[in-house]
């Protein structure tokens, strides 16, 4: 929801970063892979029992989030480099809920397994709109410039960032904040598959 407000902020220092970084042959996919490392050290810091220390890593791995796409724009953006990131994305928004779940397994594990369910759910119906979305040579640059169709909702990056780092700063909570924007995650879904129902007709 607001992530193309934030974008004219957060864009230009980035872009910087990433001309930079560029410069010192530093590759989109290297940048997205550290992304990953560190955002699988964060759900493992809060498997061990740390999810205060795991802020750190978190907030790392989605700064590499988005510097691997302003490497990409500073040298020759691949579609294989979106690909990896989408994978890489995913993989870490499942590892901290899995965290939370081996932290607490008996407060935590039901919420979890909903909260992943969301996810699912809401991915597919994300990718699921970007490849209609490709087949009709449709585009927007709403969220950035990106190697997909990114089809806004309530619930984009940057509410999940926000949510991950209150799930780090109030572990005890983690079941009624997972409940809570896991139905948040459904009604964006639903929200896209009404918006497509009206668009791929």
């Amino acid at each position: 929801m607001f992530d193309a407000r934030l974008r004219p902020l957060i864009d230009p220092p980035l872009n910087a970063i990433g001309r930079a970084l560029a410069s010192r042959g530093v590759t989109p996919d290297a940048v997205t892979m550290a992304g990953l490392a560190f955002g699988l050290l964060a759900a493992v810091s809060v498997a061990l029992g740390a999810p205060g220390w795991a802020l750190v890593p978190l907030l790392l791995s989605r700064l590499m989030d988005g510097l691997d796409g302003a490497v990409a724009r500073a040298t020759r953006p691949s579609d294989f480099g979106g690909y990896l990131d989408l994978v890489s994305d995913f993989a870490f928004y499942g590892a901290v809920p899995l965290g939370f779940a081996i932290l607490d397994p008996e407060a935590n594990a039901v919420a979890a397994a909903f909260l992943i369910w969301t996810f699912y759910i809401n991915g597919a119906s994300f990718l699921g709109f970007a490849a209609q979305a490709a087949k009709r040579g449709m585009e927007t640059a709403a969220q950035g410039k990106k190697s997909l169709y990114y089809s806004a909702g309530l619930l984009e990056g940057t509410e999940t960032i926000v949510f991950f780092v209150l799930l780090c700063l109030l572990p005890g909570w983690f079941a009624t904040l997972a409940w809570g924007f896991g139905v948040l995650c459904l009604f964006t879904a639903v929200a896209r598959v009404l918006n497509a129902r009206e668009l791929f007709r």
